[in-house]
């Protein structure tokens, strides 16, 4: 049987797709390579009861995946690195049904009007090929809004002067801060700075038969044990109540097959290592933008700029010892932010001249706090002062930290390649990255970090300390040049012009009929927001322009 479209990939991008089209009355099939924790396997239309306040199964067990050493990926900072210079993790969002979703704070704040047209505005940028968006954020405004009540989010118009204009409310107010954020709200204002509560899809009030969040402080990382998180759970549940579609959870998409112009489905390699064709009429991948190249490079589409443009945000992370507890492992995981760092000011503009650039920009700014308790624990030593150090907890009881999600510029030598040699337990060549951050980024990170620290003395910290990633201060088993982000955009980027494009405005590739990208692969610039609120609108646009 063809089924109207096959979406590869289950995170918001997918899931978005997923609850437009079957509620439009179209037969899709929702395939997933990793496992299904989101959904309750005897019932599609629930949540699942997998999740717990588990540190050692979320951060140590890969229990949402991906297994590094089943599914590895190469790394390199450039071609003159040879064939790679890592295996293992790089900047993976979960192998799950429900994607990156499963695992984010939930942030999800719009992109401002000025972001779509980054080249307009500011001017080009050396050795970065800044482009306008096809789009502008007029003609996106409705789509956001949609997936804003779609997923639920929380947050409150009119306390951002940097935000563009909307066409509603928000559909629930801000919950309850956290106690830190309270503290660095107030010293960022003193200092001029505009914080506000950020905008998070998760529960204030119970929402679309989903509980408000308890804030219990296990957010970022984890899967929301109530599934007071909507992204993207909700688009799901409502695509498989329709009746309409199919979940396909533990299954991998191997390759795209074509005739002409026209894809005609997909090749399947199941759990148990089977495989089998699924015939479609419309082929939607929605599989990341690290993934996404590498299923269009395995099904031998081509292009000049595909898996190119990789950008992950340049992240600046900046913390600081305060003197009084911030009881930073409560709450959700970030509660307030500030926008000042991606507009900009005359300190970053003269930054920007001292140092040969035309511009700079920073990125969004979190108030935040730094480790849980088995984190913590990891990092004292052994012995008498062990116990003493977790009573009084001077990093995750007394810190807090700032991080800025620096906008990374599109560079073509950053790119999304297939590894020569190295497979995945499958028998699939891996996907390779090359990346390393450039004069820009590197700029702005130098220029705002001391401007974060600052806050941070303002709040009453007796010390700071300014690193980066990628750079210092990583953990875990990959090495510092790999970033630590969790954003990655760009690869597949779209436009009007198919020489310098892979997928037009609606993210349908330039070469083919039926086949669309529908997740951050698309994005022409990174900006300096998170992604999943913009990706998501992304693919309800493109959906409807299918319908």
């Amino acid at each position: 049987m063809t089924v109207d479209a096959v979406i590869v990939g289950s995170g918001p991008g997918g899931s978005t797709a997923a609850d437009v089209l079957t509620a439009a009355g179209w037969s899709v099939v929702i395939v997933e390579k990793g496992r299904n924790h989101l959904l309750d396997p005897d019932d599609l239309t629930r949540p699942a009861a997998d999740y717990s306040n588990d540190e050692i199964k979320f951060h140590s067990r890969f229990f949402l995946g991906p297994d590094p050493l089943v599914e590895p990926r190469t790394f390199r900072t450039s071609e003159e690195d040879g064939d790679r210079l890592h295996i293992g993790e790089f900047n993976s969002v979960p192998t799950t049904v429900g994607g990156g979703g499963t695992h984010a704070d939930g942030k999800v704040p719009r992109f401002m009007p000025g972001d779509f047209r980054l080249l307009s505005d500011l001017g080009p940028q050396p050795d970065a090929d800044v482009a306008d968006w096809p789009l502008t954020y007029d003609e996106l405004e409705p789509f956001y809004a949609d997936v804003e009540r779609s997923i639920g989010v929380a947050g409150i118009d009119g306390v951002n002067p940097f935000a563009g204009p909307r066409s509603g409310p928000f559909p629930m107010p801000p919950g309850a801060p956290m106690f830190g954020a309270v503290h660095s709200v107030a010293a960022a204002e003193r200092l001029g700075y505009h914080p506000y509560p950020a905008a998070t899809a998760a529960n204030s009030i119970p929402y679309d038969g989903r509980p408000a969040c308890n804030n219990c402080g296990f957010c970022a990382f984890f899967g929301c044990p109530i599934h007071a998180k909507g992204d993207p759970v909700a688009m799901l549940m409502r695509a498989m109540a329709t009746g309409n579609a199919e979940l396909l959870a533990e299954t991998f998409v191997s390759r795209i097959r074509f005739e002409g112009r026209r894809a005609t489905g997909v090749d399947l390699v199941e759990s148990d290592g089977t495989s089998r064709f699924l015939p479609a009429r419309h082929v939607i991948v929605a599989a990341g933008a690290i993934e996404t190249p590498r299923l269009l490079l395995m099904s031998d589409v081509e292009h000049p700029a595909l898996g190119r443009y990789l950008m992950v945000h340049f992240q600046t992370i900046v913390a600081g010892s305060m003197p009084f507890r911030t009881y930073a492992e409560r709450g959700r995981s970030v509660t307030h932010v500030h926008d000042d760092m991606i507009v900009g000011d005359g300190l970053s503009q003269q930054a920007a001249h001292d140092a040969g650039l035309p511009w700079i920009r920073g990125g969004l700014v979190e108030h935040s706090g730094a480790a849980m308790p088995i984190m913590e624990a990891k990092h004292y030593p052994p012995g008498p002062r062990h116990n003493r150090l977790m009573a009084d907890s001077p990093i995750r009881k007394r810190l807090w930290a700032f991080t800025m999600q620096g906008e990374d510029l599109p560079y073509a030598g950053n790119r999304v390649d297939l590894d020569p040699s190295v497979r995945d337990a499958r028998g699939f060549p891996v996907a390779r990255v090359t990346y390393r951050p450039r004069h820009h980024e590197l700029v702005a990170h130098e220029h705002y970090g001391p401007r974060l620290a600052a806050i941070l003395k303002e709040m009453g910290a007796e010390w700071t300390a300014v690193t980066s990633s990628p750079g210092r201060g990583n953990s875990g088993f990959t090495p510092d040049s790999v970033p630590e982000s969790r954003h990655n955009m760009g690869t597949v980027r779209m436009g009007s012009d198919p020489a310098n494009s892979v997928t037009d405005p609606f993210g349908r590739l330039h070469t083919y009929d039926n086949v669309v990208v529908a997740d951050s692969s698309v994005f022409v610039t990174s900006s300096g927001y998170g992604p999943t609120l913009t990706l998501a609108a992304l693919s309800a646009r493109a959906a409807h322009h299918m319908l």
